[in-house]
């Protein structure tokens, strides 16, 4: 191929919050950025989520317990979990990896490399809601984690004391507490955590869209269209969009999540990326029924009051992409939302969106294992949302030819090869 001026020093390929922080990072510090993503920016994962910006999510889904409360978790109808036995026997190397993971010595490992990464959650999204004059969507009002049951409480007795350990900072509640808190819960309670400190977004995709806004003000470039391969030589980058178009940059952040397989030329289709299905419902008239995010535990959601009502967020499937819809999980969530909280009605709205997730629970963030003109961010699976913001900070140090603003070894695509 003959080498070509490049037309920007950095394409970031997805559009989605690790997408967005990444492009209005480097083109805050002078990078000649260009964002691509066939949909509106934030519409994908980011919309759907919990809404939570969860410094304290230092748990990864791997889990010793696992092991035991496996076979509970796929065959009742009150579980939060669904898997597609189908698709399992299709992906064995990613099933094997993750049960490897809940090995508790992995396990451990894992959680202190999470909550390491965290502490550094403000330092890469406050700069980022600042610059996009986004201060309005933040609420600061902490979050809670309720449980229903003693033995549920018990179960998670040593996630909570690794919660500790990384520093989280949180207080103990009893029934009363969490009442007084939250006085239209209705549910069974025995325990809760508050989690200090701790802040909800009442509108993602809004503010990923003040983002864009303000990336576009600073001179970035977003472009509706897909990528669909790219190749590199020791010059740049260059990205062949499905229309035809080519575009050569320097380098090429892929941040396109679940789908960041799909770009061909880029090496992530050799690494063992997941998709985490979940689900949310919203009611639109009852935004006003919780003061925070309340995730109940042994139900696996969270009940998040934002701008356009109660959302319902939460459960995990495991299936291919691009299944079909699965109502069970909605059904399960309208079930549970109506056993929290009492009659809601019918819900306003339901999404089904797809967690980008490693076996490992670790995002990948760090040059591609076939050029270092290609530089990964994704895999974030339950907290893209929170992390975001630092990944973005990082992905342009590396951008940059810089070291990475904190240590980032355990999240290596080298990990897997």
């Amino acid at each position: 191929m003959t080498n070509t001026a490049n037309d920007f020093d950095l394409i970031v390929v997805g559009a989605g919050m690790v997408g967005m922080s990444t492009a209005l990072w480097a083109q805050k510090e002078g990078l000649k950025t260009l964002i691509c993503d066939p949909n509106p920016p934030g519409s994908g994962t980011t919309y759907g989520s919990a809404c939570t910006i969860a410094n304290y999510a230092c748990i990864p889904v791997n889990n010793p317990s696992i092991f035991t409360s496996l076979p509970h978790l796929l065959t009742s109808r009150e579980s939060p979990l669904s898997f597609n036995i189908g698709h399992g026997l299709k992906n064995p190397r990613w099933m094997i990896s993750f049960l490897n993971n809940c090995r508790a010595s992995h396990v451990k490992h894992i959680s202190e490399a999470l909550g390491q990464f965290l502490t550094h959650t403000d330092a890469g999204l406050d700069p980022l809601i600042t610059e996009a004059n986004a201060e309005d969507l933040i609420v600061s009002n902490d979050c809670l984690y309720v449980w229903s049951s003693r033995s549920g409480y018990e179960g998670a007795r040593e996630s909570n004391e690794m919660r500790a350990s990384q520093g989280v900072d949180f207080d103990e509640l009893s029934p009363d507490d969490i009442r007084h808190l939250e006085p239209n819960i209705k549910q069974n309670l025995h325990k809760g955590l508050l989690f200090k400190g701790s802040r909800h977004i009442s509108s993602p995709q809004e503010l990923v869209s003040r983002m864009q806004k303000r990336f576009e003000e600073l001179g970035g470039t977003y472009l509706s269209n897909s990528v669909a391969s790219c190749e590199t030589d020791n010059s740049g980058v260059t990205i062949h969009l499905k229309d035809g178009t080519q575009i050569r940059s320097e380098r090429l952040a892929l941040t396109a999540g679940a789908r960041s397989r799909e770009i061909k030329g880029t090496g992530a289709e050799n690494l063992p990326l997941g998709t985490e299905r979940g689900y949310h419902i919203i009611y639109h008239d009852h935004g006003s029924m919780l003061s925070r995010p309340v995730g109940w535990a042994e139900a696996g959601f969270y009940a998040t009051p934002m701008a356009e009502g109660l959302r319902i967020a939460g459960t995990v499937e495991i299936n291919a992409i691009d299944a079909p819809f699965n109502n069970k999980c909605t059904d399960y969530l309208q079930r549970k939302s109506h056993e929290m909280f009492g009659d809601l009605g019918k819900p306003d709205n339901t999404w089904l969106g797809h967690r980008p997730t490693m076996p490992d629970s670790l995002p990948v963030i760090g040059h591609s294992t076939t050029s270092n003109r290609i530089l990964y961010a994704f895999g974030h699976q339950h907290i893209g949302l929170t992390l975001g913001g630092i990944t973005g900070k990082i992905v342009t140090d590396l951008a940059q030819g810089r070291e990475p603003y904190c240590n980032i070894t355990d999240f290596s695509p080298q990990r897997f090869t």
